[in-house]
Formats: structure tokens, sequence, C-alpha cells
């Protein structure tokens, strides 16, 4: 099993809820296919470099999995063929990436108490 993570962008008139129920449809194929999702990250509903058919925003989510490579490619293959899904990137996270991610989570600021309380 191998290291990977997809980021991918939906259509921005995609509510809150639609874009849960996306973000794990997205990581139940990767455990029909045998994978594990690690982690799913919602970044939010972000502006894009560049226009993609006319849109100018996008939601934007992370999931990190691991799996077989016939898995992350049929993935691949799947998000292409899904209209909801405007772009997608799949990367193999090899040792180097694992080991700077791990770093930065380390060095990440505790989170801090609700305002006003301490």
């Amino acid at each position: 099993m191998n290291d990977y993570e997809v980021t991918y962008i939906l259509r921005p008139n995609l509510e809150e809820a639609d874009v849960d129920t996306r973000a794990t449809a997205i990581g139940e194929i990767i455990k029909n296919q045998g994978g594990e999702v690690v982690a799913i990250e919602k970044l939010g509903k972000k502006r894009l470099a560049y226009e993609i058919n006319d849109l100018r925003e996008g939601h934007y989510v992370a999931m990190q999995f691991r799996s077989t490579g016939d898995a992350s490619k049929e993935l691949e293959r799947l998000l292409k063929l899904n209209e909801d899904v405007m772009r997608a990137l799949v990367i193999h996270l090899d040792k180097h990436a694992l080991a700077a991610m791990a770093q930065a989570a380390l060095a990440a600021p505790p989170a801090q108490a609700a305002y006003g309380q301490a």
C-alpha cells in the first residue's frame, strides 16, 4: 500500500451538506477498492486562479489515503467522470513528503482557547 493525497475542486453552487456528502462518497471509492482514508480536510470555498467553465470559485477538498496504485488510478478516472468535480490532482506521497508533513504538524501552534477564555 502506498500513501497518496488527492486535492479536488467541487462546483461552487453546492451547499455545505452536499460538499460533505460528495467528500464522503469519494472516500468510499477508496474504501471499496481496499484502501484506507487517513484524513479528509475541507478547505472551504475559494476563488480560483483562473475560470473553469465560466466559474470563478469552487469548494476545495484535500484527502490523504493509503491504497494500491490501481485503486488511485481508478479514483482518478472516477473523479474525471464526476460532474461535480471541476479539477482533481492525485499525488503519490514519498517518505520525504510524509516526514515534512509530520514535522509541519509538530511545529504548528497548539489550538487556542475560545475568545475571552484563558
